[in-house]
């Protein structure tokens, strides 16, 4: 076998217009890191290492086909479930919260897991009932999203939470859920807010009220606020040029390398960079609406549309909450923040799109 022959089997599952994409915005998280740490390659190559891992699991998954992506639907939702319990029993606490599991060998965070995992057993479990999809099928879904949401909401963790809800909301909304019951769920939603809100921490209650005047606790609960907004308006058209970003490289910007990543570069950058960002976003996000249109049976759809919708999700969250139009929640902005495992969680998301795009057309010719 030659040289060309190996390479042509090694990318063969790969999407590539989907892998440049996300290789162009690893590329800037790479840079914009190097900039937030003052400078200095430290989180860069830890980053890097991350990115590295990440590829190879995304490479792996996407050579699964589609067979077994959907035998893994159970096993990894059950194994999210009994980590969600050990970290419910046996978690770490930091700062207040307790949602790390020590395993000896090393800490996770089990809730980073169900971010695929939800998704993939509300699809694995759709694509069983298809033929009879009745109500009950989408209660069952919902109880299915519902419990690792409730376990996590209590660690507390709000918005991984609310995230992994959204992750299974696409997959309602995708499998064909009426509009009539979910307009129900939203106005049930609405009539339950005072209950929801009087079961919020103090904290998570400071944190949506600081959305609409930050100022009147500017040193304290709406100091990330004042400053990210300060740093993302300062970029002005063209930005303030690269490492010459005053909010970052005078200690301003808090968490600069993490959940507000997006304020250095839209400093540094300005709104001409963000129009740029927001491009390889869209486009990121794009080709995954192509996989999903182009999906072949039932569950891959559902998966495709909800890895998508999801990423989407994160993208705006992050971008909101950093600009004050969106409470802070602690989303970092995809494949750009610093993390390891969101990273890998993202990167296994498309390593399933790209087994479903590339597997099809194989079943197709």
């Amino acid at each position: 076998m030659t040289r060309r022959q190996l390479w042509l089997r090694f990318i063969a599952h790969l999407d590539l217009p989907l892998l440049s994409g996300i290789g162009l915005l690893m590329l800037t998280s790479l840079l914009v890191l190097y900039s937030a740490d003052n400078a200095d390659w430290g989180q860069a190559l830890k980053q890097m290492l991350n990115i590295t891992v990440a590829l190879t699991c995304m490479w792996l998954i996407a050579n699964l086909p589609l067979h077994y992506l959907m035998r893994t639907a159970v096993p990894v939702y059950m194994l999210g479930m009994v980590l969600l319990i050990g970290v419910a029993l046996f978690g770490e606490i930091s700062h207040g919260a307790r949602r790390w599991l020590n395993l000896g060998v090393t800490t996770i965070q089990p809730s980073e897991l169900m971010k695929v995992g939800v998704p993939l057993m509300m699809a694995w479990y759709f694509e069983k009932y298809e033929a009879t999809l009745t109500l009950k099928n989408y209660f069952v879904a919902a109880l299915l999203l519902l419990m690792p949401v409730a376990l996590i909401a209590r660690q507390p963790d709000l918005g991984t939470a609310l995230l992994i809800s959204a992750s299974g909301f696409y997959v309602l909304f995708l499998a064909g859920l009426s509009w009539r019951v979910m307009g129900g769920l939203l106005v049930a939603a609405l009539a339950s807010a005072p209950v929801l809100w009087s079961m919020l921490h103090d904290y998570q209650r400071h944190r949506i009220l600081m959305l609409f005047d930050p100022s009147q606790d500017a040193l304290g609960k709406g100091y990330h606020t004042i400053q990210a907004t300060i740093a993302v308006g300062s970029g002005g058209i063209l930005g303030k040029g690269y490492l010459n970003g005053t909010q970052t490289h005078l200690d301003f910007l808090p968490e600069r390398t993490t959940d507000f990543i997006f304020a250095v570069y839209s400093e540094e950058f300005g709104l001409l960079g963000n129009l740029i960002l927001l491009g390889l976003y869209s486009f990121v996000i794009g080709r995954g609406f192509i996989i999903t249109a182009n999906a072949s049976t039932y569950f891959t759809r559902l998966m495709a549309g909800s890895i998508t919708l999801t990423f989407a999700t994160y993208a705006f969250v992050n971008m909101g909450m950093v600009s004050g139009i969106l409470p802070v929640v602690g989303v970092p902005l995809p494949l750009v923040s610093y993390g390891g495992t969101s990273m890998l969680t993202l990167l296994l998301g498309f390593g399933m799109l790209m087994s479903i795009e590339t597997h099809q057309k194989l079943v197709k010719t």
